[in-house]
C-alpha cells in the first residue's frame, strides 16, 4: 500500500489490515477530511443472528465512528426476497416476511452492542431497503433504472462467471441481485446522502455498480471501500468451528463458547485478529502476536476476553476466562460452560449418552457422536467414555460434564 492518507478511518483501516481496496483513495480521503461521511453496509436477513464473519465489517461500523463517521446499517428486507448469488454454489432457500421480520430483530441485538444509535450527526441509523424496494412499479424500474445496466458487463463479473463455469443454474430472479443492491446505494445517496459502501472484497461488482448507477442518475459522486475476506492460516474461511457457525447473539452460541472460539486461534493468526477485532494499540497487537512458546497463550487469552468483552460485556469475558481456568487447569465442571437441562418427562425410562452428546451440541448426528466414542473422544466427568450408556433421571440429579476432545465440554443437569 503505497497510499498515505491524511484522513484518520482510512489511517486505521491499513494500518489494522482491513483494507483490500478502494474505488478512489484519494477522492474518499478528502471527503472524510472534508465532514461527516455517511457509510453503509447492507445485510440481508438470512438468519437470527449475525455471526463472526459479519465481525470483520461490523468492527469497521465501529471504528467509523470512533473517527466522526455516521454508520448506516441496511437490513436487506427487501433484497433477502432475492438472495444474493456472489459466490454460492446454489440458490438460496427464498424466506416468508414473518422469518426476515424475526431475523431483522435478532441482528438488531448485535449491532446495538458495537454502535451508538440516535440522531446525532454520527450516531448510526438503521434502515430497511423494503422502504423503497417493496413498492417499486417493475415496469418503471426496467425502463428508469434497468437501462443503465449491461448485460455483457453483468455476466462478466467475477460472481457470476463463477457461477456460470461450473454450469450451475443462475435463476433471473438472483441475476437481479446486483441491479438492487446498485438500487440501494443510489437511494442512500438520494435520501440520505450515503457517500460511502464497504463490504467483503467479494460484493466489489455490486459497489461499483451502484457508483456507477448514481453517476449515471443524479451525476453524483461516491465511494466504495472492500475488505479482505478472511481465511484463518490454516485455510479455512473466517468464523466457522467444529460445531458450525459462531454466532454473535448469546441465545445462540454462549458466551463461554464464543470465549473459546478466540482462546483456541491458531498461532499464525494472534497478531492479525488482535489489529481487526479489538480495540487494542497496534503496537500491542504486534508485541502480543510476536510472543512465542507457552506465552502466545497469554496472547490469546488477551484476544478472547477482548473480543468477549464487545460482544458480550465484560462480566461474560471475565465468567468465560474463569470456567475455561477450572475446566482446563483444575478439571472442574465450571459453572459458565453451556448446560442441557431436561426434564424428567424427557428423560422418560432412559436416555442414552449418545441422545446427551447431540442435545448439548456436542455432535451434530447420532452417527458422529458414536464415532467420537468409538474414537476415544468422548469424555465423561473428564474419565474416556467407551460404552454408550443409558441415563435415567436420578443419574442426572447430579450434573454430568460431558466433552468431545480436549476444548468442547457441556454439562447436562435434570431441570429444577
Amino acid at each position: 500500500m503505497t497510499y498515505h492518507p491524511k484522513s484518520e478511518f482510512m489511517q486505521v483501516m491499513i494500518e489494522r489490515g482491513f483494507l483490500a481496496d478502494c474505488t478512489d483513495y484519494q477522492g474518499l480521503d478528502d471527503a472524510l477530511i472534508a465532514g461527516v461521511v455517511p457509510t453503509y453496509i447492507g445485510y440481508d436477513a438470512t438468519a437470527k443472528s449475525l455471526h463472526v464473519g459479519h465481525l470483520l465489517n461490523i468492527m469497521m461500523l465501529r471504528w467509523l465512528q470512533k473517527t466522526g463517521h455516521k454508520p448506516i446499517t441496511l437490513m436487506g428486507g427487501g433484497t433477502t426476497k432475492v438472495g444474493d448469488p456472489s459466490f454460492k454454489a446454489d440458490e438460496r432457500p427464498l424466506l416468508s416476511q414473518d422469518v426476515i421480520d424475526q431475523n431483522i430483530s435478532g441482528m438488531q441485538q448485535v449491532f446495538a452492542k458495537y454502535l451508538k444509535y440516535g440522531d446525532g450527526p454520527t450516531d448510526a441509523i438503521m434502515l430497511n431497503n423494503a422502504e423503497w424496494l417493496d413498492g417499486l412499479n417493475y415496469l418503471e424500474f426496467l425502463r428508469d433504472i434497468g437501462r443503465h445496466f449491461s448485460v455483457n458487463r453483468m455476466l462478466s463479473f467475477e460472481s457470476v462467471k463463477s457461477r456460470l463455469d461450473r454450469e450451475q443454474s443462475l435463476s433471473f430472479l438472483e441475476f437481479n441481485y446486483m441491479i438492487l443492491q446498485a438500487y440501494d446505494f443510489l437511494e442512500l445517496n438520494r435520501r440520505y446522502g450515503c457517500l460511502l459502501q464497504m463490504g467483503g472484497s467479494d460484493q466489489w461488482g455490486n459497489i461499483v455498480n451502484g457508483i456507477d448507477l448514481t453517476r449515471r442518475v443524479i451525476d453524483n459522486q461516491i465511494f466504495g471501500l472492500t475488505s479482505p475476506l478472511l481465511a484463518t492460516s490454516d485455510g479455512k474461511k473466517m468464523g466457522k468451528s467444529e460445531g458450525g457457525a459462531v454466532w454473535l447473539n448469546a441465545e445462540m452460541l454462549s458466551p463461554y463458547e464464543f470465549w473459546q472460539f478466540w482462546r483456541n486461534t491458531t498461532d499464525a493468526d494472534v497478531g492479525r485478529f488482535l489489529k481487526l477485532y479489538t480495540e487494542l494499540p497496534v503496537e500491542e497487537c504486534d508485541r502480543l502476536g510476536a510472543l512465542a512458546g507457552s506465552e502466545i497463550n497469554d496472547a490469546k487469552i488477551v484476544l478472547a476476553n477482548e473480543v468477549t468483552t464487545l460482544c458480550h460485556g465484560a462480566e461474560a469475558a471475565a465468567a468465560a476466562e474463569a470456567t475455561a481456568r477450572e475446566v482446563f487447569e483444575k478439571g472442574g465442571v465450571g459453572a459458565d460452560l453451556p448446560t442441557l437441562s431436561l426434564s424428567k418427562e424427557e428423560i422418560g425410562d432412559g436416555i442414552s449418552v449418545v441422545q446427551l452428546i447431540v442435545k448439548s451440541g456436542l455432535a451434530k448426528s447420532g452417527k458422529e457422536a458414536k464415532r467420537l466414542i468409538a474414537e476415544n473422544g468422548a469424555k465423561l466427568d473428564d474419565q474416556p467414555l467407551t460404552e454408550v450408556k443409558i441415563f435415567d433421571a436420578a443419574a442426572l440429579a447430579s450434573p454430568i460434564k460431558l466433552s468431545a476432545g480436549k476444548k468442547r465440554h457441556a454439562l447436562v443437569q435434570l431441570a429444577d
